[in-house]
């Protein structure tokens, strides 16, 4: 297609990261009732890798759990019944939800010491001396 004024080049768009959805909703309290939650859910069950032969292979005992309204997912592998690995799956997302709800700490702002302005001062007059030892010697000349 022939370039025209007419039409703007497309630019492309960045990718949404998950972290960058977290931090817009960071403000939202979620619910962390067990009730609750398991509504918010979507279960899904897989089979889980590793060690474990024939018993571990054939039977679907992994949980992984999508929290629809915080975009959060949480995976357990570890036990060898999926009832005991459902358990700990929702125990972490409820970890996980609280630690989302607990306000954030706001930093305090402090001074710089002089000490610190001296020392910092003292190493920019070091380097601006190393450096200008670097420069060729002016020569002047008597006309």
């Amino acid at each position: 297609m022939p370039w025209s004024p007419n039409i703007a080049p497309t630019r492309k768009k960045k990718a949404k990261r998950k972290s960058d959805r977290r931090m817009r909703q960071s403000h939202q309290k979620f619910e962390t009732d067990p009730e609750i939650l398991k509504k918010q859910v979507v279960i899904e069950t897989y089979r889980s890798k590793g060690p474990g032969g024939q018993r571990k292979n054939k039977t679907e005992t992994a949980v992984r759990l999508k929290h629809l309204p915080s975009g959060i997912t949480v995976v357990a592998t570890e036990q060898r019944t999926q009832s005991q690995n459902l358990k700990q799956a929702f125990e972490r997302l409820r970890m996980r939800l609280l630690k989302l709800n607990r306000p954030r700490k706001r930093r305090i702002p402090t001074q710089v010491s002089q000490a610190a302005v001296r020392r910092r001062i003292e190493t920019k007059r070091t380097r601006s001396g190393k450096k200008a030892l670097r420069k060729r010697p002016r020569v002047e000349r008597d006309e």
